[in-house]
Formats: structure tokens, C-alpha cells, sequence
């Protein structure tokens, strides 16, 4: 693969936990090219990017302009791409300014809501761009989803739990919703009440998320991000847990999403739609 073939890649974020991650796997591959780093925090403005991720120098510096970032992408040859790990207040004009720019965004920032989503695919089409809304990139996390889909033709009851660690901005995470709107969509709806509950202490019982599923959420230090779908019946429990020991695990996922993003034209929700 050659310069001139390689894939641009802009990361946003790039000093963040996630951020880094996707500089070392990015400057790692043969088939991308790294041509910028973007971050809020002042701390690290103005340094090399590699050297900030623990991958050595990559003579590109980390800068806080993400406009002047997206015009150095499309002075390449072939289209780039925006990977974004960054903050939920900030995603949604950051996702606009990429396809206006005509930049594939590849999205890993929670928080969107359906809205926002809307609005954003309907930007995406008019523009041709692709664009990847990504709530996790863990290959695993799909395989629990889909396994998922099979225990509710089966069961009745379910409630979601996920647990983060506690700099984590948004609650639920996205992935706890996006495997609840995977099973609402399913033409059943879960939970059918035995008793007339009430609540002493008002949300102990989760948040209601469609066709009656509960999701719960847990921020502490020390965890890093992991999801149980608890299935009950008469007599038997049916749990599904994913856990993450470490980040580098959503790395083949954002590879190969920055690889799919070049060849759409339109949103798309969710790593189980490329695989």
C-alpha cells in the first residue's frame, strides 16, 4: 500500500484513553495514513501525537482545531476519514463539520440522541457520505447481542446492566441501547408485571427503555466497560456478560470500520451491520 492509496485518517480525541489507543492501531496499519490529531486539552497541544500515545514519534502534532484538521484531510487523494472518541456534548457538530467537509466520520462517542441520529443520516445522504455510528467495537459485545436476540424468543423477562468506568459522561451507555432496542424491536414486550410496585428510592428500578426493558447503570473506578443481559423464568436464570480488560480489544473493530466507511454513502448504526 502506498502513500498515495493509504486511507487518511484524523483522530479526534486522540489524547483520551480511547484516543490513543486508535493512534497506535491507525499508525500501525499498512493501509492508513495518520494526517492528524485533535484535542481539547490544553495539556498536550502542540505535542507529538505518537509520543503522547506510548508509539514513539509520529511528527504529528496534537492541535485543537478541528476544522483546519478536516481541510488537511480533503487535500488528499484518497477521502479521509474521522475517527471520533470525544465527549457527547461536543459529537453531533463534530460528526456535521466531518461530512460537510466531506470527511467519513467513524463514531465512537455515546450520547447521540435519536434526533440527533435522525439528522445526521438525513445529512449524511444528501451528501453521499458515509458515516458509522458505532456504540461498541468489540466483536464480542455483537456476539452477546446476538445471542441476545435468540434467548428472548424464549423469555420473557430481561433487564440490562452496564457497568463503566466513572469518567464515563452518559448513562446508559450506548451500547446498553442499542442491545435494548435490539430486543424491543422483536415484536414482544418484556416484563409483564406480577405485583404493583414502588419505588422508596425513585430510579432503583433502572430506566424504562422501550417494550418495558430496564436498563441499570454503574460508574466506579477500577472498571473499565462491561454489560450483563439477565433472562429470568420460573426456576432458571440466563445471564450474558461481556467484559473488557483492555481497550486494545475495539481496536480490529475501529480498523475495520475506518475500512467499510470508504465505501458507504449513508449512515449506518451499529458494527454488526459491516460484519
Amino acid at each position: 500500500m502506498t502513500v498515495e492509496t493509504s486511507i487518511p485518517v484524523v483522530v479526534n480525541g486522540a489524547a483520551g484513553k480511547m484516543g490513543r489507543e486508535v493512534i497506535k492501531a491507525v499508525s500501525q496499519a499498512e493501509d492508513m495514513m495518520l494526517v492528524g490529531a485533535v484535542d481539547k486539552n490544553p495539556n498536550y497541544r502542540g505535542q507529538d501525537v505518537g509520543e503522547v500515545a506510548g508509539c514513539g514519534a509520529l511528527e504529528v502534532p496534537i492541535l485543537d482545531d478541528l476544522e483546519s484538521i478536516l481541510v488537511v484531510a480533503t487535500q488528499e487523494q484518497v477521502q479521509g476519514v474521522m475517527v471520533d472518541f470525544t465527549h457527547p456534548d461536543g459529537v453531533y457538530d463534530n460528526v456535521r463539520s466531518a461530512i460537510a467537509y466531506g470527511v467519513r466520520p467513524v463514531v465512537g462517542t455515546t450520547g447521540l440522541s435519536d434526533k440527533q441520529l435522525q439528522d445526521l443520516a438525513e445529512f449524511a445522504d444528501k451528501a453521499s457520505t458515509g458515516c458509522l455510528i458505532i456504540p461498541n467495537f468489540s466483536i464480542g459485545m455483537v456476539l452477546l447481542q446476538q445471542a441476545a436476540i435468540q434467548a428472548s424468543q424464549y423469555f420473557d423477562h430481561v433487564e440490562i446492566i452496564e457497568l463503566h468506568h466513572n469518567q464515563k459522561a452518559d448513562a446508559p451507555s450506548g451500547t446498553a441501547i442499542k442491545t435494548a432496542q435490539m430486543l424491543s424491536g422483536l415484536g414482544k414486550t418484556y416484563n409483564p408485571p406480577s405485583v404493583q410496585e414502588t419505588e422508596t428510592i425513585e430510579g432503583s428500578r433502572g430506566g424504562v427503555v422501550a417494550d418495558n426493558i430496564r436498563v441499570h447503570s454503574v460508574r466506579l473506578p477500577g472498571l473499565i466497560a462491561h454489560q450483563e443481559v439477565i433472562f429470568g423464568a420460573q426456576g432458571q436464570i440466563y445471564t450474558l456478560r461481556h467484559d473488557t480488560s483492555d481497550r486494545s480489544c475495539y481496536m480490529a473493530g475501529v480498523l475495520l470500520s475506518i475500512r467499510k466507511v470508504t465505501q458507504l454513502k449513508s449512515l449506518v448504526y451499529g458494527l454488526e451491520k459491516i460484519l
